[in-house]
C-alpha cells in the first residue's frame, strides 16, 4: 500500500528557516569540466523506491554524485503509520517477505531491529460463512487444505516456489553489476519468454493450467489477491505470484516501522531533501550532453533545478499526476493504465463477532480475516494489528477487548458498515491510497529510461508492486545509470547471464 498527511519533511537538524539546505543544490545549472566531477542527481520521491535508489546511486557513484530528493508529502510515502493512543500502527505497506534480500540489507545496514512476531490464526471469510479456518496445529492444517482442495495447495506451493527460485537470480546479477534498460529484458533474464508471459495473462489462467482447482481459485487465492492488491484472481500470474510468495512464506517488519527504512536511507546517503511537489521536467543540453530542468512548487512558490541525471518514482499515469514532459524529441507522453483505489481503515473498537457466527466474542479465535470474491461483501481484508514498537511483555488483546483492527476495502466504510463489523468503537483513522496499478493483463509494461539519463522506476509496479520489487527496480536502476554514464554497454542487457556469472565464479 500508500500517499501521506502533508508533513515537510527536514533532514536531520534542519531549522524550518534554513532555506538554504532545502533549495536544491544546482539551482542556476550544474559546474562542469574537470575541476568539478561533480554529478548533480534529482529523485523525485522519498517513498522506498526513491530512498533506495539515492542509496544505490550513492554506493556506485560514490561522492561525486549530488543528491536532491523531492517529496511532497512525508518521507517513507507509501510506508506509513498513524497513531491511536499514543502508540503507532502501520497503515500502509505492512510486511516483508523472508527472502527479501535488499530489505535486510538496508535493516542490516541501519542497525535497525525485525519486530518481535505476535502469532495468531487467519480465516477466509464468504460472507455468510468461513470457507477456511486456521487451527493451532501445523498437521491439522494440512489436512483441512488436503480434505476441502486435494492436492491444489501443493500445487499451488510448487508453482510459487519455481518462481520465486528465478527470481531470486536477480540478486546475483546484481551483484555482479549487471543491469536491464526494460522490464522485458529483466524478466527475460530471470525465467525467459515464460516469465514476460506472466505479465499478460491472469493468475488463474497459470494456475488452473498447472492442475490447481477452480474451488481452490475462488477460495484462497481470491482472498490473498484481494487482501494484498485489492483485486481479483485477473491479475496477472507475475503479480499473482509475488502477492502469493508474501501469503506463504514468513514475513517480518522493522521495530518502530517500515518507514524508518526511508527515513535512514537517506540520512545515510546525506541526500538533500526538498519538500516541494515536482510539477515536470524539461531537456536542455550543455557541452554535448542532456542537462534536465527539475520545476516545482513549494510553500514559497515555483522553482526549479538543473541535473545531469534524474530518476522518477512517483507514478506517471495520468490517473496519478499533471507531470508534464518539455522539449523532448519525440515528446514522451504516453503513460496507459489507471492506479486501484485503496482504503486502509484503522480501527479502535469491540469486533462485532456475531457477524462472523460468534456470538459469545470471548469464542473467536481469528486475528487476521481474508475475503472472497463476493459482491455483498463490502471489505477486502481486516486484522487484529499491533503496534509498530513491541515490548516483551506485550500480548494481543483478547477478542472480547477493544482492539485495533486495520479493515481494508475500496470505498471508504459508511457508518452502516461499520457498525456491521464493530460493536463500537472510540476512534476510526482512515487512509486513501492510489495504492496498486489496476492491473489488466493486455497493457504492455511502461519503460525504464524515458531519455539518456532520466530514468522511471515505477514502471515496475506494473509487473508486480512490493517494497521488495522497488527495492530490486532500484537497485536496476543505479545499475543502468551507472553503466550507461561510464558506457559499460557489457553490463546492460546482457544475454544468458545465468552462464556469465558462472564462468564469472
Amino acid at each position: 500500500p500508500l500517499p501521506p498527511p502533508i508533513l515537510p519533511f527536514l533532514p536531520a537538524g534542519a531549522a524550518a528557516g534554513e532555506r538554504g539546505r532545502l533549495a536544491p543544490l544546482h539551482p542556476s545549472g550544474p559546474p562542469h569540466g574537470p575541476l568539478c566531477p561533480a554529478l548533480p542527481a534529482a529523485v523525485v520521491g522519498a517513498g522506498i523506491g526513491g530512498s533506495a535508489v539515492a542509496y544505490f546511486l550513492q554506493q556506485h557513484f560514490g561522492p561525486q554524485v549530488q543528491l536532491d530528493v523531492f517529496e511532497k508529502g512525508h518521507v517513507g510515502g507509501r510506508l506509513a503509520t498513524v497513531t491511536v493512543n499514543k502508540q503507532q500502527y502501520e497503515s500502509g505497506g505492512a510486511s516483508i517477505h523472508s527472502l527479501n534480500l535488499h530489505m535486510q540489507d538496508f535493516v542490516k545496514v541501519l542497525g535497525l531491529k525485525h519486530r518481535r512476531e505476535v502469532a495468531g490464526k487467519s480465516a477466509i471469510f464468504s460472507g455468510e460463512h468461513f470457507v477456511l479456518e486456521e487451527t493451532d496445529w501445523y498437521l491439522l492444517n494440512l489436512f483441512r487444505l488436503w480434505w476441502h482442495y486435494g492436492i491444489s495447495f501443493l500445487r499451488l506451493q510448487m508453482w510459487v516456489e519455481e518462481v520465486m527460485e528465478k527470481f531470486m537470480r536477480i540478486y546475483k546479477y546484481q551483484a555482479y553489476g549487471y543491469a536491464f534498460s526494460s522490464l522485458e529484458e529483466l524478466l527475460r533474464s530471470l525465467g525467459g519468454e515464460a516469465f514476460v508471459n506472466m505479465t499478460q495473462r491472469s493468475v488463474a489462467e497459470s494456475l488452473l493450467e498447472v492442475g490447481v482447482t477452480q474451488r481452490f481459485v475462488d477460495d484462497v487465492i481470491a482472498a490473498v489477491l484481494r487482501s494484498s492488491y485489492g483485486q481479483s484472481v485477473l491479475v496477472p500470474a507475475f503479480a499473482g505470484a509475488m502477492s502469493l510468495a508474501g501469503a506463504q512464506g514468513s514475513t517480518w517488519a522493522v521495530e518502530g516501522g517500515n518507514k524508518l527504512v526511508c527515513s535512514g536511507l537517506l540520512k545515510l546517503t546525506k541526500a538533500n531533501v526538498i519538500p516541494a511537489r515536482v510539477t515536470g521536467v524539461s531537456l536542455h543540453s550543455s557541452e554535448g550532453r542532456a542537462l534536465y530542468q527539475v520545476h516545482y512548487e513549494d510553500g514559497e512558490g515555483q522553482g526549479s533545478g538543473f541535473y545531469d541525471m534524474v530518476v522518477l518514482t512517483a507514478p506517471l499515469h495520468p490517473s496519478k499526476s499533471n507531470f508534464t514532459f518539455q522539449n523532448f524529441e519525440p515528446p514522451i507522453t504516453d503513460f496507459p493504465g489507471a492506479f486501484q483505489p485503496s482504503v486502509t481503515s484503522v480501527v479502535h473498537g469491540y469486533l462485532n463477532s456475531s457477524y462472523f457466527g460468534f456470538p459469545d466474542p470471548k469464542l473467536f479465535p481469528f486475528a487476521s480475516i481474508l475475503t472472497t470474491d463476493t459482491p455483498n461483501l463490502f471489505f477486502n481484508a481486516m486484522d487484529n494489528i499491533c503496534p509498530v514498537n513491541i515490548s516483551s511483555a506485550f500480548r494481543r488483546k483478547q477478542p472480547q477487548e477493544a482492539a485495533v483492527w486495520r479493515v481494508l476495502s475500496q470505498q471508504p466504510l459508511d457508518k452502516q458498515q461499520l457498525k456491521t463489523l464493530f460493536r463500537s468503537y472510540y476512534s476510526v483513522q482512515v487512509t486513501e491510497w492510489q495504492a496498486y496499478p489496476h492491473y489488466d493483463a493486455a497493457k504492455s509494461l511502461p519503460p525504464i529510461v524515458l531519455h539518456d539519463n532520466l530514468f522511471y522506476l515505477s514502471s515496475v509496479e506494473w509487473v508486480a508492486s512490493s517494497m521488495e520489487m522497488v527495492a530490486v527496480a532500484a537497485k536496476n536502476v543505479a545499475l543502468l545509470a551507472y553503466n550507461r554514464w561510464y558506457q559499460d554497454l557489457e553490463k546492460i542487457d546482457q544475454k544468458d547471464l545465468m552462464h556469465k556469472v558462472k564462468t564469472e565464479l
